[in-house]
């Protein structure tokens, strides 16, 4: 067994992996970026290590930071959690060659054959694993997606190899919108996963999406630990994930549970992933009705990690999973057999995003941990990472912490999650929380025939309006405190070793300090940052001198694409720049007509709310 384990993440899934090398008595390594200095994940670590400033791809994506921080702290093997550099090849294997470091997953060759969608999509189709009628070589021409639809019909999904969660997918639904799209999920592909690479599949237009989890080992032994039905999504975005699923006959669950095993013995995969597919819903069917063993499912992609919705399956097999990882990755045989492992009961994960589902599911912007009371009792598990007083940080993804119920049967699993989810008590900003509570009401989702388009399609907006108006919490605007505050906060890292101090004066001017973990510069205010008032600033922080009308920032985010020039003239309505965030594209557009007399970002340049975009005269 190892002595001490990097974790290459923050939030709720690196405390989750720390849990389990606790539990097998092994230490623990943080890394951290500046955003997140004050964060859970590092009060929980043994050990924490700056890897960088807020901008991930300075930080959490630095390969080199996080492998030397493994380096100085003389861990022994690297846990990647999810995300960030959890599916990238070039990262394992650089791993993989540090004399004296252990991945905790697969093998970088493995994961470079089923990350890559067109290879994985031609390992199943040998391994006879059913796949979505599309293309196995990577599609470089509008005319190609022109003649796929010719021969398969409309709509076409058009995915980024590297893609995942929506990510990197364009749906065609006419021939006209063909080449806009291609291009946007090129360049979506290149951004996200440095990889502009795009196959096709036929769309599938009601469908469940049904993943199976795996765990191998080094010695040949492949077991699947059941499925976990995440069909409820918004936008290719998992919301609720649950299991077993509400839909399946045991039949089909056998059959797609063996062919999950199939593809990942012609894979040559071990440690845990998850197999994903896309089953055909029968649009007919009634509540309490199941899909039969002729029901037609379709092999969608691997996840070449642990996934977020792993505790479904951990609550439904008495398995932990992150623990078997790790002793995989140590060399360990897995001790169970196929047949040992039974799924009992039944499970649900609810996402707590900080997010407000009123206003199209927008993320919190800031805020405190005003109060934070989670839930608890019989059945109730939480993976979280912070406590009341923290700041809320904005700069990664929205999740802050996932709810797990648990019951003898899926009616009692849904009461557990009424009573939790009215027993979490988070202040300070927004959270979906009553989104949640709406939806274990929902006639589709409580009957089990709800698909993945059923809330971008069928959900009434009124229906969450209704539910946030009822079950959010205000936030509080501090106004009224007109008392000048000044916090001074110095961290030393000494061997590894974090002492954090805190000074905090009222009624005192802001004071520049030197910025110790930054070499001892300072660190000024960025201008622009809290509005477009006052002549506003730039994304890189100069002065914008432009007379104007301001477009700021309504978000954080990367500019992704700059679609005008300064001089240009636009009309209200024209698209300005496309900004990503939270995992999604923005059109960022113009109001009204005129001419842009400034352009203050660049292509990659990361912005924060507020930041000023563009001047329009």
């Amino acid at each position: 067994m190892f002595d001490k384990v990097l974790v290459a993440n923050r939030g709720e899934i690196a405390v989750r992996v720390m849990r389990a090398c606790e539990e097998l008595g092994v230490d623990t390594v943080a890394v951290y970026s500046e955003a997140d200095k004050h964060s859970g994940h590092v009060r929980y670590a043994d050990e924490a290590y700056n890897v960088g400033p807020a901008r991930a791809a300075d930080s959490y994506l630095d390969q080199e930071a996080v492998v030397d921080a493994a380096l100085q702290a003389d861990a022994d093997a690297i846990h990647p959690g999810y995300g960030f550099l959890a599916e990238n090849a070039d990262f394992a294997e650089r791993v993989e060659e540090t004399d004296g470091v252990t991945w905790i997953g697969p093998a970088s060759t493995a994961m470079e054959r089923l990350g890559e969608k067109t290879q994985a999509r031609k390992v199943m189709q040998e391994a006879d694993v059913p796949i979505v009628p599309g293309t196995t070589d990577p599609v470089e021409d509008v005319a190609e997606v022109h003649e796929f639809g010719d021969e398969h019909g409309y709509p076409i999904a058009i995915k980024a190899e590297g893609g995942g969660g929506g990510r990197g997918m364009k749906i065609v639904r006419e021939p006209e919108d063909a080449e806009e799209q291609l291009e946007s999920a090129k360049r979506e592909g290149e951004a996200y996963f440095s990889n502009p690479s795009v196959y096709l599949e036929r769309y599938l237009e009601n469908p469940r999406h049904i993943e199976v989890q795996i765990l191998a080992d080094h010695h040949g032994n492949v077991r699947h630990l059941g499925e976990r039905d995440c069909s409820l999504q918004r936008r290719h975005q998992k919301v609720i994930e649950e299991g077993p699923s509400p839909a399946l006959s045991d039949e089909l669950r056998e059959q797609i549970g063996e062919a999950a095993r199939r593809g990942a013995d012609a894979a040559d995969y071990y440690n845990a992933g998850t197999f994903e597919f896309l089953v055909e819903e029968d649009t007919d069917r009634e509540p309490g009705e199941v899909l039969g063993p002729d029901t037609n499912f379709y092999f969608l992609e691997v996840n070449t990690r642990i996934q977020v919705e792993h505790t479904v399956t951990e609550e439904l097999t008495d398995i932990d999973i992150v623990k078997w990882q790790i002793r995989v990755a140590a060399d360990e045989e897995v001790a169970f057999e196929q047949d040992d492992v039974e799924l009992e009961g039944h499970a649900m994960e609810f996402r707590i995003n900080a997010e407000n589902a009123a206003d199209d599911f927008a993320p919190a912007t800031g805020g405190e941990f005003e109060v934070y009371d989670p839930p608890g009792g019989i059945g109730v598990r939480v993976d979280d990472a912070p406590r009341q007083g923290d700041d809320l940080v904005t700069d990664y993804d929205s999740m802050v912490a996932k709810l797990i119920t648990y019951g003898g049967d899926r009616e009692e699993c849904i009461a557990r999650g009424k009573r939790a989810l009215a027993d979490y008590d988070i202040e300070g900003f927004p959270t979906i929380i009553p989104f949640h509570r709406m939806m274990l009401d929902d006639d589709a989702f409580v009957g089990g025939t709800h698909t993945t388009k059923y809330l971008d399609e069928q959900m009434d907006p009124e229906r969450i309006d209704e539910a946030q108006e009822r079950w959010g919490t205000e936030t509080d605007s501090g106004e009224g405190d007109d008392e000048e505050v000044t916090e001074r906060e110095f961290t030393v890292e000494v061997n590894g070793k974090r002492f954090d101090v805190e000074l905090e004066e009222r009624g005192a001017p802001p004071i520049q300090v030197a910025d110790a973990e930054a070499g001892g510069g300072t660190r000024p205010e960025r201008p622009g940052a809290g509005g477009s008032g006052g002549g506003g600033g730039s994304a890189d922080g100069s002065a914008t001198a432009a007379e104007g009308d301001e477009v700021t920032a309504e978000m954080q985010g990367t500019i992704l694409d700059v679609e005008v020039d300064e001089g240009e003239s636009v009309a209200a309505g024209d698209v300005l720049c496309v900004l990503e965030a939270m995992k999604m594209e923005n059109d960022v557009v113009a109001e009204r007509g005129g001419t842009v007399t400034d352009v203050a970002v660049d292509e990659g340049d990361s912005v924060d709310m507020g930041d000023t975009l563009f001047v329009i005269d």
